[in-house]
């Protein structure tokens, strides 16, 4: 591989203009004093991509994102700086971009291939490769503007993997991809790093960016606030995502020095929601480290307990206790119950006090998980039901840049989880 960047830029601005009324812009042109507002959507932005390099590219919305990629690819003349692109560039910037919705997608493919480079006997060559990779059938001889949006996607990505670019750029693309197809993709991905092309790839997914990324940038208020390797940098971004909108600008100012923290009191959850109580009551839930203190920020690998306490109003037979960990999109990740199946407490009474310990690994990949709690018993007359339920009780996160620890997947649970009750007295 070549030692030299597939992608220099430094310096790299985009001011954007805006005028509060159409007139402001006319009188402008006439020569007229300007009476726009500057608004820079990026500033000051130096990166370079090497061959075989993946680049993820994260932040929240307006942070500039996808602008720095339109003037990397071109799209866009940046107003100040300059970058400097080396070899055939690939770009899948917004949904259909480069599409005639009127043309078929057959003519779409020639059309976006004329667009990269490739002549009609290269796009020929390259033919039955891009339609054995999108996989939409007829649907390729009919119009761009009836097909749904994962088929724009399946057929924009074919044509451009198949060029085998210098440079590829996704932007948020494969979201609306079905889960076989993006697996296919990200296969691709790798395929095209192990040949030499440099990747850029902006995604929210903090499972996706550490899959393929080497390394991270984290852009804020259109500037590079952050950059490192991706399961710090994600790390660092769900916690000022996840924290307090009035403590924003001081979390992001701590990204440059991240402290430590272990209980991050900013990690709220707005989500949670009781079921109706049937005879029990879940209360305080929490997580706790090995000395018992209060912990929400969990350093990978680390074993933690859940712990809440149960109250029963009412008596009641064959009674368990679950949990479960999900993802910020609702993803049930790993569950687990006190008992087995039909091995419940046989007998728990009306004003008895159960604490509830679940013991887990936290080997989850750096972001922020969810946590249930729930009891499940027989009333009197009744079959099993939940006695009282408690989704999102609370929320955690997970702290790359406290641990030596590497896991893949979502996450690696290596030894035998436990759970333990006891009861307390009564109250």
């Amino acid at each position: 591989m070549s030692s030299e960047p597939v992608v220099h830029a430094r310096g790299l601005g985009q001011r954007f203009d805006l005028y509060a009324k159409p007139a402001d812009r006319f009188i402008e042109l006439l020569g007229g004093r300007s009476r726009a507002t500057p608004v820079w959507a990026v500033r000051g932005v130096d990166l370079d991509v090497m061959p075989g390099e993946t680049v993820g590219i994260v932040g929240r919305n307006g942070s500039g994102k996808s602008t720095l990629l339109q003037m990397i690819c071109g799209t866009l003349s940046p107003t100040e700086g300059e970058v400097r692109v080396r070899g055939r560039v690939a770009a899948l910037l917004e949904l259909g971009a480069g599409f005639n919705p009127e043309f078929s997608g057959m003519e779409n493919i020639y059309l976006n291939a004329a667009l990269m480079g490739l002549d009609r006997r290269e796009t020929d060559a390259h033919l039955d490769a891009i339609l054995a990779f999108a996989d939409i059938g007829d649907y390729v001889h009919r119009p761009v503007r009836t097909y749904s949006s994962g088929m724009y996607v399946r057929l924009a990505f074919s044509v451009a993997v198949a060029v085998e670019p210098d440079l590829l750029v996704v932007d948020e693309a494969l979201a609306v991809g079905d889960e076989a197809f993006q697996r296919k993709c990200f296969a691709r991905i790798e395929a095209l790093k192990e040949r030499g092309s440099a990747i850029l790839f902006v995604s929210h997914a903090a499972s996706a960016v550490v899959q393929l990324c080497d390394r991270a940038v984290l852009m804020e208020a259109g500037t590079k606030w952050l950059e490192g390797p991706p399961r710090s940098v994600m790390a660092h971004y769900q916690r000022v995502l996840y924290g307090p909108a009035e403590r924003r600008d001081e979390l992001m100012d701590e990204l440059r020095a991240p402290a430590p923290a272990r209980l991050d009191e900013g990690l709220r959850v707005e989500s949670t929601l009781h079921y109706e109580s049937r005879g029990a009551r879940i209360e305080a839930p929490r997580l706790v480290d090995d000395s018992g203190s209060e912990v929400n920020v969990l350093l990978p690998g680390g074993l933690y307990r859940y712990v809440y306490a149960v109250h029963f109003d009412a008596a009641a037979d064959q009674v368990h206790f679950g949990m479960l960990v999900k993802a910020t999109n609702g993803t049930e990740l790993f569950g687990m119950a006190s008992h087995a199946h039909g091995e419940g407490i046989e007998h728990v009474a009306a004003g008895a006090v159960v604490r509830v310990e679940f013991q887990f690994r936290a080997a989850m990949l750096p972001g922020t998980y969810y946590l249930n709690a729930g009891c499940v018993g027989v009333l009197p007359g009744e079959g099993e039901t939940y006695l009282h339920r408690i989704i999102d009780a609370l929320a955690f996160r997970i702290d790359e840049t406290r641990t030596r620890r590497r896991v893949s997947g979502f996450f690696d649970i290596s030894e035998e989880p436990a759970c333990t009750v006891s009861f307390e007295e009564n109250r």
